[in-house]
């Protein structure tokens, strides 16, 4: 569509930056339909706009070549066509997830729980608040409710696992994990887990073994998100890509999220959100004890 636009000289990417957009496809179809006249075009804009309709009118100006017209014409009744049949899919989707058995709760573990993981407090519980604004490519229907009502467990709670990361796990693996008897198996199922050659109980290297798991890679796209968080695990990542670099970072983060992943599905524990200040802060005493015993071994 730009591109036909583009041969026409109608500048209209000076004044709208997406013309995918509700301004930019109101446009767009007025002028499939035969109009010219760039204020009456113009008066389409959305209100929520920051172009005026001068600055439309003016970046509407161009040569309306019959055959440059006809293409744009095609191009459109195929995006709308690719438009209809994602709704399609969406329909079809939700019915499928709605017909899926709600999955309950696994309850509490007793004794303490793992680091990171622990039974939430309830004003822990709510999630902050999103500040940025919803992506245009976003599901019709809610199916983040949805996952956690057929997974029994809200994972958008950890940092770095969102929406379709979670719908990979679900569909790959199912509401539950039943099928690993430990984060540890599962872990190694993804092909996360380091592997060794040993001999006589000594390393004598390191194996690297490529994947095609797409949870795993769902996993390491999660962990690296986690770049620029300020939460514990963005901390966390951080803190590994300094000492072993981007790409051992990356996996040693993602099976950290598997394993959290994990502990929320099979043993009913909730991610508690530390921030990275609490993590720096155990990271510098981590470092204190080991130099005062370092010291002492001296």
């Amino acid at each position: 569509m730009q591109k036909a636009l583009t041969l026409m000289n109608v500048q209209l990417a000076n004044a709208i930056t997406d013309l995918s957009g509700q301004t930019g496809m109101a446009i767009l179809r007025a002028i499939v339909d035969g109009e010219r006249n760039p204020w009456i075009l113009a008066k389409l804009r959305d209100p929520r706009i920051q172009a005026s309709e001068e600055e439309i009118a003016h970046s509407l100006q161009g040569n309306w070549r019959e055959d440059v017209l006809f293409e744009l014409e095609q191009v459109l009744a195929a995006y709308n066509f690719q438009l209809q049949q994602i709704e399609k899919c969406e329909q079809q989707l939700e019915k499928y997830m709605k017909a899926q058995p709600t999955r309950p709760a696994v309850g509490p573990v007793l004794g303490p729980a793992t680091l990171g993981v622990e039974e939430a407090p309830k004003k822990h519980r709510k999630k902050a608040r999103n500040t940025k604004p919803p992506r245009k490519n976003r599901i019709s229907f809610d199916l983040e409710t949805e996952l956690a009502r057929v997974m029994g467990a809200d994972l958008t709670a950890i940092d770095g696992i969102k929406l379709m990361t979670i719908q990979t796990i679900y569909s790959e693996l199912g509401p539950a994990l039943s099928a690993f008897p430990s984060e540890n198996h599962f872990a190694s199922w993804l092909m996360l887990a380091p592997k060794r050659d040993v001999s006589g109980g000594k390393v004598i290297r390191h194996v690297w073994v490529k994947g095609r798991n797409r949870v795993a890679n769902a996993l390491r796209m999660a962990a690296e998100s986690l770049n620029n968080s300020q939460s514990y695990l963005g901390a966390r990542y951080r803190s590994l890509r300094g000492r072993l670099g981007a790409p051992k970072a990356i996996k040693a983060m993602a099976r950290y999220l598997a394993c959290l992943v994990y502990r929320m599905l099979m043993k009913g524990q909730d991610w508690v959100d530390r921030g990275a200040t609490y993590y720096e802060q155990r990271r510098r005493q981590r470092e204190l004890i080991h130099l005062q015993h370092k010291a002492k071994a001296l």
